[in-house]
């Protein structure tokens, strides 16, 4: 191995989506797995066209808040209609194949992680074509793989169910080159026990994500007045929804403003005993590594969508139905039916037992091998 070669990760945009979430994971894992090697994250789009990628940031997260109905249509068209067909992505690959291959060049990786589609299919073509010597490894921060994830010539694949593992099967991956870790979540977040079931008094988490969007203050403007309920809010980088709750004074909401250490974060989740959130990969998989009930009050269009579908089949999510009472009655319903508790805690528990025994430090051990 030649001095200079470094674990590249490789996630796309710079916004501190679960792409960066688990890129970051990844590096910190490997760098105490591995601290000769030095760790590098590129995103893609920064690296091949320098400003344009806040252009496209802002255009994306402008599309999904306000007319989600046509990017919901395109992503399925363009990423997850016939999830089979492996199609080759002709116009990706003409926008950022050169500077892919400039990226190579430079940093000649020993080993390169992707956490977005896009890095994936542009590594998995030239894998095919005996142009990447790298260690190549896909690791999904979806509950599916749409279309665009390149999958021949990827050596190993890090994957959130075992759902997807059957599929890559299906796609002719080798068994022990899956490994089914649920999403990859810094080790700050410590696996806990559930919290007693008849509490009186119920905390619940509110999440729209880093960036703090969804529906929150819509919410929290129509909840009623139960007593027994108190919401911690993340507000993320959304300083005016931050605003709008300190400015209410609500007692039984407690807006949180962004948060970047991973302590306090597994901290704020062993105070609840709930979690309100969207159906983000890596959100999800901290919730479920933390054994806490999960509602589902909305999802972004596109990659969204396809995980609450995945995950209400797998039953670790509980779906807020409008037609079924507010969500505070919803939630306070759950609690009250130990039936229901008893059969969500043991989807969770059936969840848990098909992931992997490995530690991902030993995980990148057996990559790196």
């Amino acid at each position: 191995m030649k001095d200079n070669q470094k674990a590249l990760f490789l996630p796309f945009m710079q916004i501190p989506t679960g792409h960066h979430h688990v890129a970051d994971a990844l590096m910190e894992a490997f760098q105490k797995m591995n601290h000769t090697i030095p760790c590098q994250k590129v995103d893609i789009l920064s690296y091949s066209y320098g400003r344009i990628e806040c252009l496209v940031s802002s255009t994306y997260l402008f599309w999904i808040k306000q007319i989600p109905q046509s990017y919901n249509w395109l992503y399925d068209q363009l990423a997850y209609k016939q999830v089979s067909k492996r199609n080759r992505q002709l116009l990706y690959e003409a926008i950022f194949t050169y500077f892919f291959k400039r990226l190579i060049r430079e940093t000649e990786p020993a080993i390169l992680f992707c956490t977005h589609s896009l890095p994936s299919h542009l590594a998995s073509r030239l894998k095919r074509n005996r142009k990447l010597a790298a260690v190549t490894v896909n690791v999904y921060t979806d509950y599916f793989v749409n279309r665009v994830w390149g999958i021949d010539g990827i050596d190993y694949h890090i994957v959130p169910t075992v759902q997807v593992k059957a599929f890559l099967m299906s796609h002719g991956v080798k068994e022990g080159h899956i490994f089914v870790t649920g999403i990859p979540v810094h080790e700050a977040f410590v696996q806990t026990a559930s919290l007693p079931e008849d509490k009186r008094n119920i905390t619940v988490l509110v999440s729209g994500g880093s960036l703090g969007v969804g529906e929150i203050y819509q919410i929290l403007s129509n909840r009623s007045s139960h007593k027994n309920l108190h919401y911690y809010v993340l507000c993320g980088k959304n300083e005016k929804l931050y605003q709008q709750l300190v400015s209410r004074s609500d007692p039984h909401v407690t807006p949180i403003p962004y948060l970047t250490s991973k302590q306090e974060m597994n901290q704020l989740y062993d105070k609840v005993d709930a979690v309100l959130t969207k159906p983000g990969g890596v959100t999800i998989s901290e919730c479920l590594k933390k054994n806490k009930a999960v509602f589902i009050y909305h999802a972004l269009p596109g990659q969204e969508k396809i995980n609450l579908e995945q995950l209400q089949e797998l039953g670790v999510v509980i779906p807020i139905n409008t037609d079924h009472g507010s969500i505070e009655d919803q939630i306070i319903r759950y609690f009250s039916d130990e039936v229901w508790q008893k059969q969500y805690q043991k989807n969770i528990t059936d969840y848990h037992k098909n992931l992997e025994k490995k530690s991902l430090t030993e995980i990148l051990k057996v990559m790196m091998s």
